[in-house]
């Protein structure tokens, strides 16, 4: 299987399928580069060379002790784009990847990078605080974490159900798909699932988007209850003000597969400009 070795000698694993621009695929919490089944293969047939990996402590990656915060995550999407050398990339970043994607651009700058794309994103920020009064309550990621650490197993099935709307919106969600969901969030490390809740609701991605000097697209479901519209896509424009938005009436969080083809659509019409 294919690794790239990071800084620390973490083993990330990525797949790399088709040929033409590159685009990266990077993945939410608490999944693995294989959410990305529905995308990777459209945009591999239409030409494009597309590459998506497993986050450290996740999938087939390393599991580290350590270094799940996002300035080594970016120095880990560093370390795949400079060990393939590649260039005129499209960034693909889904939930907390789309984190990822600012906090590289932020650091790293868009020398390699042609176009972003953030796709039902934890950009810009998420937690509450005292000057981001709008954000979401510090409560709701502690119970978060405490789930995860009493019932692991039986905090993600539920997460699952919210996570792609189940119940609520008109298309049907299979018990298949949901287990798949679980299954693949238990291959991951417990202190990386744990430790990545912190990362993705604390970590303040507003100066990383005023660096957003590129083409960028940022796509949401207005029903996402994972990470609420109001606080993350329709911000990200005060930040990043050329960011085109369009959102994606009465989808959930996990509209890589309730809303795949209207997103491979979108992705195709976006790198192709």
């Amino acid at each position: 299987m294919p690794f790239i070795k990071t800084a620390d000698d973490t083993q990330i694993f990525y797949n790399d399928w088709g040929t033409g621009k590159p685009v990266i695929l990077i993945h939410g919490w608490p999944l693995d580069g294989d959410m990305w089944e529905y995308q990777a293969r459209v945009l591999a047939d239409a030409g494009h060379r597309v590459i998506s990996y497993d986050r450290r402590g996740f999938g087939r990656s390393s599991q580290p002790w350590t270094g799940y915060d996002y300035d080594t995550f970016a120095a880990d999407l560093k370390a795949i784009i400079d060990g393939l050398d590649l260039r005129d990339v499209t960034l693909v970043g889904f939930s907390m990847g789309g984190g990822e994607v600012a906090r590289y651009i932020g650091r790293y700058g868009t020398d390699r990078i042609a176009k972003a794309a953030l796709v039902a994103s934890v950009t810009p920020f998420l937690l509450k605080t005292g000057d981001n009064t709008d954000g979401v309550d510090k409560s709701t990621f502690d119970e978060m974490v405490e789930g995860l650490k009493a019932d692991r197993p039986h905090f993600l099935a539920g997460f699952g159900k919210t996570f792609y709307g189940a119940g609520i919106l008109n298309f049907e969600i299979s018990n298949e798909l949901l287990a798949w969901t679980s299954q693949v969030a238990m291959l991951a490390s417990p202190k990386a699932t744990i430790d990545c809740v912190r990362a993705f609701s604390e970590t303040d991605f507003r100066e990383d988007l005023r660096k957003f000097t590129i083409p960028t697209l940022v796509i949401h479901g207005d029903e996402d209850q994972t990470v609420p519209i109001d606080v993350s896509a329709k911000r990200v424009q005060e930040f990043a003000p050329n960011a085109e938005l369009k959102v994606y009436q009465g989808a959930p969080h996990g509209l890589f597969f309730s809303n795949k083809d209207e997103l491979n659509d979108d992705l195709l019409a976006f790198i192709g400009r």
